[in-house]
């Protein structure tokens, strides 16, 4: 009998963590590259619906200039993955972070949580929309000049949820003003749309090289 005690292995980085996958996820959803997650509320701020927008605008002003520092990462990325295969890891971090943090302003201006987003480009595992993309470690010299064409019809099916998840949450408004609940079903299908959009305009931005997969979660 071996009484040597085992060592535990190390808790993963936040990177490779990412958020919990939840229940519903589809097989091929929950093992993609790109995990997002939204924890939805038995009940709501009845008012908050009312303020939202206007609570978001810090970080609307925020998020215009970290655009602008994203897409000057993913300009000088697309170089680098071109002639060396390689994603600077810097560079992905900090799109990564500005992605994560319009995710969390998008989750909370869509009704899906009431608590008020962090302002950073850190995960942050309290709170309830989260999102992650597992850094690769190699790129195809090639995908940088293709990514973009390659995602489109992708992210013609997100538009198309997304207004589809417009409407909802409009329904949901009325919902959480008069009776503080989300309806869960309309919910998860908002949540949905957020994913996909999520995934697709990873992929387009080539921080993944897996295509997103074409199914309902």
């Amino acid at each position: 009998m071996n009484d040597v005690p085992q060592t535990p292995p190390p808790p993963p980085s936040p990177s490779q963590a990412g958020p919990p996958p939840s229940g519903d996820l589809h097989p091929e959803v929950a093992s993609y590259p790109v995990q997002a997650d939204i924890q939805w509320q038995p009940e709501y701020h009845r008012w908050l619906p009312l303020v939202k927008w206007l609570l978001a605008i810090p970080h609307y002003i925020v998020l215009a200039f970290l655009g602008i520092g994203a897409s000057i990462a993913i300009f000088i990325a697309f170089f680098a993955v071109l002639f060396t295969g390689t994603y600077p890891r810097g560079l992905f971090d900090f799109v990564l972070g500005v992605f994560r943090w319009s995710f969390r302003v998008g989750a909370y201006v869509s009704l899906m949580t009431d608590q008020y987003p962090p302002f950073s480009l850190e995960d942050d595992p309290d709170y309830p929309a989260r999102l992650d993309i597992a850094y690769p470690e190699h790129v195809d010299n090639w995908r940088p000049l293709v990514h973009w064409l390659l995602a489109i019809p992708y992210l013609l099916v997100a538009h198309v949820l997304a207004s589809l998840a417009g409407l909802l949450i409009f329904f949901a408004f009325f919902t959480i003003l008069f009776t503080t609940r989300f309806p869960e079903e309309m919910f998860k299908i908002v949540r949905v749309a957020l994913r996909w959009q999520a995934r697709g305009n990873a992929y387009a931005v080539f921080m993944t090289t897996k295509y997103p997969p074409f199914v309902w979660s």
